[in-house]
């Protein structure tokens, strides 16, 4: 049992971590709020006057913010579908037993661990290269055309890539949340004449609930801000085809060395991910509490 004391000194010896970790956050995120509201471009050094609102009007304005929003909200919602409706066939066929289960457990798995650069390089040179690639040549040995995968089909290609790499997550707390199921109930439902698609619909989806509300807001939360897997594979194009909004902020900020539109951006995207956090935690998040 705590007492007063043990509970005083258990916050004095926390409180270096929490203060080191708040100031982690708190410092950058009031310097980029500085910024954001200064005329401040690295190509003209020294000159740092007040600008106002005027950084986040020209940033809403770029021609290109209107793709970014809309190719980020395809993204997150393209790689969450996939993850989604995957990592469950995958939880439900590693639930069963099979020959070398963990063998084909640790495989499953493995792409998550990989770094996003790795993976996106091994994608674009390996398998998705219309010359030199895997699926290039197994479609010319087919006798069909090869597919220029970054360029005909930019945006399905990022969103392919990074569901590969998060559908071992999805796959690992969805597995999880199936085995913590009581075999007893499907039992008892299949004594009762149900078949495999009632218990999975009446029974198995609905114990599920709670773990495919973790994994959208977790995977949400990360997926707003893809960036490595773009930069190494389209840069942001054909055009504007894949670029989000944590991709146009690199741009402003790195590309065209405009720290002031940059961070203006940063600000927006930090108030846009608030929303969609907010609008999810009400839309889903109250199977958490069940």
């Amino acid at each position: 049992m705590s007492t007063k004391a043990s509970r005083s000194a258990a916050r004095m010896m926390i409180s270096p971590a929490v203060l080191l970790l708040l100031g982690w956050m708190l410092i950058p995120l009031c310097m980029t709020v500085y910024f954001s509201f200064l005329r401040y471009n690295l190509l003209q050094p020294g000159t740092t006057p007040f600008a106002g609102w005027e950084n986040y009007y020209w940033f809403v304005t770029d021609p290109s913010f209107k793709a970014a929003i809309t190719n980020t909200l395809a993204m997150v919602g393209g790689i969450l579908c996939v993850t989604t409706i995957g990592g469950i066939g995958f939880a439900l066929l590693l639930d069963k037993p099979m020959f070398a289960t963990g063998l084909i457990r640790i495989m499953v798995i493995a792409p998550f661990f990989v770094m996003p650069t790795v993976s996106a390089l091994v994608w674009k040179n390996m398998f998705m290269n219309p010359v030199n690639g895997i699926f290039g040549n197994l479609a010319t040995s087919l006798g069909f055309q090869p597919i220029d995968f970054f360029g005909q089909y930019p945006l399905a290609s990022i969103i392919f890539i990074v569901s590969w790499m998060w559908l071992p997550f999805a796959t690992l707390i969805l597995l999880t949340a199936l085995q913590s199921l009581d075999q007893e109930q499907l039992e008892a439902a299949e004594m009762d004449g149900a078949g495999w698609g009632s218990r999975f619909w009446f029974i198995m989806l609905p114990h599920l609930a709670r773990a495919i509300t973790v994994v959208i807001l977790i995977q949400t939360i990360f997926l707003l801000s893809i960036f490595a897997e773009i930069l190494v594979t389209t840069n942001g194009g054909p055009g504007t085809a894949t670029t989000n909004l944590t991709y146009l902020i690199y741009v402003s900020s790195l590309l065209q060395f405009d720290v002031g539109m940059g961070s203006a951006g940063g600000v927006i995207a930090i108030i846009l991910a608030n929303i969609v956090a907010i609008f999810l935690m009400r839309m889903i998040g109250k199977n958490l509490d069940a």
